[in-house]
């Protein structure tokens, strides 16, 4: 595990950070409510993208995979909600 924080440290950093819940509202909320359903899918995967490729980079590779999991599975959702199919289509 990197430095002394557990797999549970970890997650809760990825799935809840304090510092995106200052004002009461989810950053990933604001970011959402700013754009399009089709500009925040694209927000998702260029931050998906993002953590990936750079995840053996910056000293804490397990976190950074935690966190395109997690952009990973907001996309999922996004898609299964608006009912976008397997072909990208309606």
């Amino acid at each position: 595990m990197e430095d002394t924080q557990t797999a549970t440290d970890l997650v809760d950093q990825v799935n809840n950070p304090d510092h995106y819940n200052k004002t009461g509202i989810e950053t990933i909320d604001l970011i959402k409510n700013s754009m399009s359903e089709v500009e925040f899918r694209g927000y998702l995967k260029g931050n998906i993208i993002k953590y990936v490729s750079r995840h053996m980079h910056k000293g804490m590779p397990l976190k950074d995979v935690l966190k395109a999991q997690w952009y990973i599975d907001r996309l999922a959702d996004q898609m299964e909600y608006h009912g976008v199919e397997e072909n990208g289509t309606k």
